[in-house]
C-alpha cells in the first residue's frame, strides 16, 4: 500500500533553513503529482506547494513563495521541500500528500523560534 514517510523537521531560529524529505513507496511515484501541506496549532491543514509528476510544474502558496522550493527525485521516489528564511508563522506539522490517491504521511514537526 501507499506509504509516505516525512523527515527533516526540527527546531530552527527565525531566518534559518530546513530541508524536509518524504520517502514514498507502494505506488509508481514518478507518475503522480505530489504536494506538501502544513497544519499549525489550532488551525486547519493548509496547502503549501505542489509539483507535477516530472517536476516541470511547481506551484506555491503566496505565504511561502520565494522562500520555499519543492523538488523531487523520481529515481529515488523522494519528495523534498527546501525552506529558507523561515518565520515563526511557518511553525506547523508538515505533511507529504498524493492528491490523486488522497494519501498522507504522518507529518514532521517544524518549529521556528528564537
Amino acid at each position: 500500500q501507499v506509504q509516505l514517510v516525512e523527515s527533516g523537521g526540527g527546531l530552527v531560529q527565525p531566518g534559518g533553513s530546513l530541508r524536509l524529505s518524504c520517502a514514498a513507496s507502494g505506488f509508481t511515484f514518478g507518475s503522480y503529482a505530489m504536494s506538501w501541506y502544513r497544519q499549525a496549532p489550532g488551525k486547519g491543514r493548509e496547502w503549501v506547494a505542489n509539483i507535477g509528476s516530472i517536476g516541470s510544474s511547481r506551484n506555491y502558496a503566496d505565504s511561502v513563495k520565494d522562500r520555499f522550493t519543492i523538488s523531487r527525485d523520481n529515481a529515488k521516489a523522494m519528495l523534498y521541500l527546501q525552506m529558507n528564511s523561515l518565520k515563526p508563522e511557518d511553525t506547523a506539522v508538515y505533511y507529504c500528500h498524493v492528491p490523486r490517491s488522497g494519501s498522507w504521511g504522518q507529518g514532521t514537526q517544524v518549529t521556528v523560534s528564537s
